[in-house]
């Protein structure tokens, strides 16, 4: 079986929680640059993701080349935020008015250009105001197409360029349009363009009331995997907690499967510290999987594959509890 040998990065906003452990001041907003030299700080964490136009837009694009040219760091893409815009409040590529649709297509294809021109390999579209809260609010035939447009739009933009759906349920909006892994293929096959594909957030797809593993192995079927978000959560809501905090069964079971496919992009670090050092809660998540990877490699492959083969579940736990106990 192929190692799994992910690069490893993280949520750039984590490193703005606990101020005063890294500046002595617990009030002053710091910048992008700040928060990318806190990341650096981290062992272990070879990538970031800019967030998009937040954290790209707020620095000269000269000075962030100068930093990504002398850091350890390497940029591994863009996340698209549309949050921070009032007028996408109703919709990004879903907005009832044309003109705001259009310019939410248009900051998508900019930001994109950001990223070739960075040397980056990815966009992630997180299309969280895509979406309705209530009965007789919008006409859904309509609105799926409205978005089956838009990400067509951006995807084709630069072919180059590989464009990321992260589906989540809820949140802002009450449903969101792209809320779990079925829904997400159905809009990617219909798109059929080569270089779209999927993120899977491991919070997200709890909320979901997802098997994560079962989730990327729809991915592997009928798209394909850009992107992992390795955080935790109790599911009812998007936590963001350490990596296999709360489940990590399934964090280990999905790993499994990664290591299985060859995956070898980046495994992204989505998680929320407020009372940790974010420095510390990182270095945490990246040694936490490295455990359970080295773990991994004693898992007796025949054995499982005669276990799954009976689909024998006494004897699946069994073989997991001993691989937990390396770990």
């Amino acid at each position: 079986m192929p190692q799994l040998t992910p690069h490893f990065a993280a949520r750039l906003n984590s490193f703005a929680a606990r101020p005063d452990l890294f500046w002595h001041s617990a009030t002053n907003a710091p910048s992008t640059l700040a928060l990318l030299e806190r990341a650096a700080a981290v062992p272990g964490l070879s990538h970031v993701d800019l967030n998009y136009p937040d954290h790209a837009l707020s620095v000269p694009l000269a000075d962030l080349k100068a930093f990504f040219q002398s850091s350890p760091l390497h940029l591994n893409g863009l996340e698209m935020r549309y949050y921070s815009d009032p007028a996408f409040a109703l919709g990004a590529f879903t907005h009832p008015d044309a003109g705001v649709r259009a310019k939410a297509i248009d900051l998508t294809r900019r930001g994109i250009d950001l990223v070739a021109e960075m040397g980056g390999t990815a966009m992630n579209l997180w299309l969280g105001q895509d979406g309705f809260d209530y009965t007789f609010q919008v006409d859904y035939q309509q609105v799926w197409q409205w978005e089956i447009e838009g990400i067509r739009q951006v995807a084709a933009h630069n072919p180059d360029i590989l464009v990321s759906i992260e589906y989540k349920p809820n949140e802002p909006r009450a449903f969101s349009l792209l809320g779990d892994i079925g829904t997400t293929l159905l809009a990617i096959r219909e798109i059929n363009l080569p270089n779209l594909g999927v993120t899977l957030d491991f919070c997200h797809q709890l909320i979901a009331e997802e098997q994560p593993a079962f989730g990327l192995a729809l991915v592997r079927r009928y798209s394909q995997l850009i992107g992992v978000h390795l955080n935790d959560g109790y599911r009812s809501r998007d936590d963001g907690l350490m990596v296999g905090s709360v489940h990590p069964l399934q964090t280990l079971e999905l790993l499994y499967y990664l290591r299985q496919m060859g995956y070898q992009r980046t495994i992204y670090f989505d998680t929320f510290p407020r009372s940790e050092d974010p420095i510390e809660e990182c270095a945490a998540n990246i040694a936490t999987v490295r455990r359970m990877i080295a773990a991994l490699e004693h898992l007796s492959e025949p054995e499982l594959e005669r276990i799954l083969r009976r689909q024998d579940a006494v004897s699946g736990q069994k073989l997991l509890m001993q691989t937990l106990m390396r770990l």
